[in-house]
């Protein structure tokens, strides 16, 4: 898919693409106040737009993506980095990425229909590690519902408006200003020490990850997980969006490894050691197929009475 800087409308090429469903990974929650996407339908006919403000080696800047029915795509950025945020969209709208038509064709049936309703879905790569890096961190130990909300409030707590004409868009908190926050200034936002401590270490570390964007995903995961408090489910969860990790698999999820086990076997229950070996034979693309049956397959049946959500600060 070509694209060009603003003003200039590019029919994309052979291939189609739901940018609309290929975007929605970089947005956490409806509320999210980094990330916004608006669309009138789905599949490749729709028409959106999709606005995200983020942190690029140049500092902070914004992107407007805007598409239309016949395949035309607008991009727009602002800001500091706003060249280097705009040399990053056809990666983000997986632009690299030909998809995977051969497990349409799978022979375990799940696989192949759950391939074939997500085709026009793409691994795009935002090559900002640091951005997806925060929300995943929340997410570790409480349910996304709540750590969205989290995400929604720390952003209004900590950062700044976005670059360009958006109001009530924000950039993530800057690396310099999380970073010099004490672990005890979270806790009022339900964040407690062993999720903010890894967030600010994040932040001390993140000039270091637009190297580290640029290795293989592998070795990015193994740099990540020196960091304390970033461990293969946090990684598994954040080489997709970042760096388009088809193979990147959400060890240690509570929800995941049930989904495939229940897809891919029938068995209401699974352990993360079955999960990963009902997705060996998929090894190079188990990213895909998680992403495909998370999608379109079979939620894992529900047993005993839902449990009441306390929030952290009430601990």
């Amino acid at each position: 898919m070509a694209v060009l800087d603003r003003g200039t409308h590019v029919a994309t090429s052979v291939r189609s693409v739901d940018l609309g469903a290929t975007l929605s990974w970089y947005r956490q929650g409806r509320n999210d106040p980094t990330t916004w996407i608006d669309r009138t339908g789905s599949g490749p006919q729709a028409a959106g737009r999709f606005v995200r403000a983020t942190w690029t080696p140049d500092g902070p800047a914004t992107v407007q993506l805007r598409w239309s029915a016949d395949a035309a795509l607008d991009a727009e950025t602002w800001g500091p980095g706003a060249a280097w945020l705009l040399a990053r969209v056809p990666f983000m709208v997986g632009d690299l990425d030909e998809g995977d038509t051969d497990l349409e064709i799978d022979d375990h049936p799940m696989v192949a229909a759950t391939a074939k309703a997500n085709r026009f879905v793409r691994f795009g790569a935002s090559g900002t590690l640091y951005h997806e890096l925060l929300p995943m961190i929340l997410q570790q130990r409480i349910t996304a519902i709540e750590a969205k909300h989290q995400w929604t409030v720390l952003c209004h707590e900590l950062s700044d408006p976005a670059p360009g004409p958006f109001t009530g868009l924000l950039a993530p908190p800057a690396p310099d200003v999380l970073r010099h926050q004490p672990s005890w200034w979270f806790h009022p936002l339900g964040i407690e020490r062993k999720r903010a401590h890894p967030m600010i270490e994040v932040a001390r570390h993140s000039s270091k990850f637009w190297a580290w964007a640029e290795l293989e995903p592998s070795e990015t995961a193994r740099l990540l997980q020196l960091i304390p408090g970033i461990g293969v489910w946090t990684t598994g969860c954040v080489t997709g969006p970042a760096m388009g990790d088809v193979d990147a698999v959400p060890v240690g999820d509570y929800h995941v490894k049930n989904i495939i086990g229940w897809n891919l076997a029938g068995e209401a229950r699974a352990t993360d050691d079955r999960m990963l070996e009902l997705l060996a034979p998929y090894a190079g693309r188990r990213g895909r197929v998680v992403r495909a049956i998370t999608a379109h397959g079979r939620g894992a049946p529900k047993f005993g009475p839902k449990q009441r959500i306390l929030p952290m600060s009430r601990w």
